[in-house]
């Protein structure tokens, strides 16, 4: 006997592990990318955004700057009417705007800006600012024609210088947020990229997994396909044997003890006519030749349904025709029987299985049921035997009729075995009376094929 194949590791521990590992992956990578994205979402806020808005307040500086010098350029102009102290409330307006916008600058101030550079820019509008001071005060004391030189000499520079200042720090946001542009690029580029290479290595992954699964499983499949086949040879095997050793059985009882019962009877009927007839032992002798002759009786009605010969002889039909009332008389159950449609030829192997479900269906009916009455139906289709068993009795629960063969009876896992090898289906279900109800159907070229190939039972 060859040593059986040792059985397959499951994949369940390698695919859970992989799903963990899998999981793990998805959720590192997805608080990655929260970091990357919240990442690019704080450069945008705190360098584009704060640049924008810093040079917002540098363009309005410039402006303010500017209007500075238009207004300068007219105090000195030769042609002005009017005196230097009348610029003094317009000026004081620009400076006060200057100061707000100053003040909104140092908070969107670039952090690219050095702290030199917003000292710088804070110190010359001081001065400016102390210098046109100045000026007004000439002004007022009289002093026009030095005030003017002081314009020319001193604040035209002064705003010259903060004007290139402040066009400098515009360049420099404008830099800068040219870079924080390209930054944003690369960091999206490289988001991208890591995306796909975690989607391909993924798929790569549930790819991997799958072909795996598909080996398995198929793997698996040809084991179960392997193991149904040993079980229906081994099945097969079983119930050749079985009926091999009824059939020997049937044929020794009939043979032997039949004859040897034969013979004591007929011996006990010679002995009789040789004893009075008001002999007692005349009597005796026909007491013991009714207790043989009933003996016999029961060994070949014993032997009848061991193997019934009828079934070789005269097929399955002709089989049913004797058996169903013979059952009838032995439990006292009223059996109805019918048959329906042109009979065709079953015999052989096929027959003797449809006749042990009969039989065995009958004998649940008789021994658990506890119905008095019984129907059997026989139906010869054109594509196909059907036979039905029906009673109102106890029935199965209904737990019983979904549980695995393993669990049922020997004699349902008997008649299951036996309609599978026939390739038919057996069904159990319960009527709507209660109780219980069979239904076998043999498709007919099965049945005539398992006939035509002689798998009959009685060469095994």
């Amino acid at each position: 006997m060859s040593r059986p194949s040792p059985p397959d590791r499951s994949p369940t521990l390698g695919l859970l592990l992989g799903l963990i590992i899998t999981l793990s992956a998805v959720l590192a990578y997805s608080a990655y990318l929260t970091w990357q994205v919240s990442g690019l979402r704080k450069l945008q806020t705190e360098l584009v955004d704060r640049n924008r808005k810093d040079s917002l307040q540098l363009l309005r500086i410039q402006n303010d700057l500017n209007l500075l010098a238009v207004a300068m350029r007219d105090m000195v102009s030769n042609d002005e009417p009017y005196p230097l102290t009348a610029w003094s409330a317009q000026f004081q307006r620009i400076r006060n705007d200057l100061d707000d916008a100053m003040r909104l600058e140092a908070g969107f101030s670039a952090t690219s800006r050095t702290p030199e550079q917003s000292a710088f820019l804070t110190s010359s509008f001081t001065q400016f600012w102390d210098a046109v001071d100045r000026v007004f005060a000439l002004a007022q004391e009289g002093r026009e024609k030095e005030a003017r030189e002081q314009i020319q000499l001193s604040l035209q520079e002064r705003q010259a210088a903060l004007s290139t200042a402040v066009a400098r720090l515009l360049v420099q946001n404008s830099e800068s947020e040219e870079q924080a542009g390209q930054r944003i690029v690369a960091i999206y580029d490289r988001v991208r990229r890591q995306v796909y290479v975690f989607l391909s290595a993924t798929l790569l992954a549930i790819l991997l997994t799958g072909l795996s699964l598909i080996r398995w499983n198929r793997r698996l499949f040809a084991r179960m396909a392997e193991l149904s086949e040993r079980r229906s040879e081994l099945a097969q095997k079983l119930i050749a044997t079985q009926e091999s050793t009824l059939r020997y059985v049937s044929r020794e009882l009939h043979d032997e003890f039949g004859q040897v019962l034969t013979a004591v009877g007929s011996m006990l009927r010679r002995a009789a006519t040789h004893v009075p007839e008001s002999s007692a032992l005349r009597t005796e002798l026909q007491e013991v030749r009714e207790v043989t002759q009933s003996t016999l009786d029961k060994i070949r009605s014993l032997s009848q349904a061991l193997h019934p010969v009828m079934l070789d002889e005269a097929g399955l039909e002709s089989t049913l025709d004797w058996y169903i009332p013979t059952v009838e008389r032995q439990t006292g159950i009223a059996i109805s029987y019918e048959k329906q449609g042109t009979p065709f030829p079953v015999d052989g192997a096929a027959g003797v299985h449809i006749y042990r479900v009969l039989q065995e269906a009958l004998n649940n009916v008789a021994r658990h049921s506890g119905a008095t009455q019984a129907w059997v139906r026989l139906r010869f289709l054109p594509n196909a035997l059907e036979l039905e068993v029906e009673d109102h009795g106890a029935g199965f629960t209904e737990r019983g009729f979904s549980e695995r063969p393993a669990r049922q009876g020997i004699g349902l896992v008997a008649m299951r075995e036996r309609s599978e090898l026939m390739g038919g289906k057996i069904v159990f279900s319960r009527p709507p009376e209660g109780g219980t109800r069979l239904h076998l159907t043999v498709p007919r070229e099965k049945a005539e094929s398992y006939v035509k190939e002689d798998h009959s039972v009685a060469g095994r």
